[in-house]
């Protein structure tokens, strides 16, 4: 399910990809029988090469991860969620606008 420039990480590997990243990560918290997810993923396939110099987007499928998913609360999907420094320092729900999104990450990146 994952687009073009963005990687899908799992519960195992999410430590390393995410947590332990050296710039900012956007994780998509997704899963294949949600109809907004389908529509963010080219949004974030687009941001994902338009920004790759200064944040790295993943995504995780929650159905098959669900460690992560309950770590970080993820209750609705699509959930992005913004880590550095190994901390989440956003969080935002549902399906938005490519511009929406540019704005809301600004203001951590």
């Amino acid at each position: 399910m994952a687009f073009a420039g963005i990687d899908e990480v799992t519960d195992t590997t999410f430590a390393t990809e995410v947590l332990a990243a050296d710039r900012p990560v956007l994780v998509d918290f997704t899963a294949a029988w949600c109809p907004p997810c389908r529509m963010i993923a080219p949004v974030l396939a687009e941001v994902a090469r338009e920004e790759a110099d200064r944040l790295r987007v993943v995504q995780l499928d929650v159905d098959t991860n669900p460690e992560t998913q309950a770590r970080y609360g993820v209750l609705s999907m699509p959930t992005l969620m913004v880590f550095r420094g190994g901390e989440p320092v956003k969080s935002m729900v549902g399906a938005r606008a490519k511009a929406r999104l540019l704005r809301e990450l600004a203001e951590v990146l």
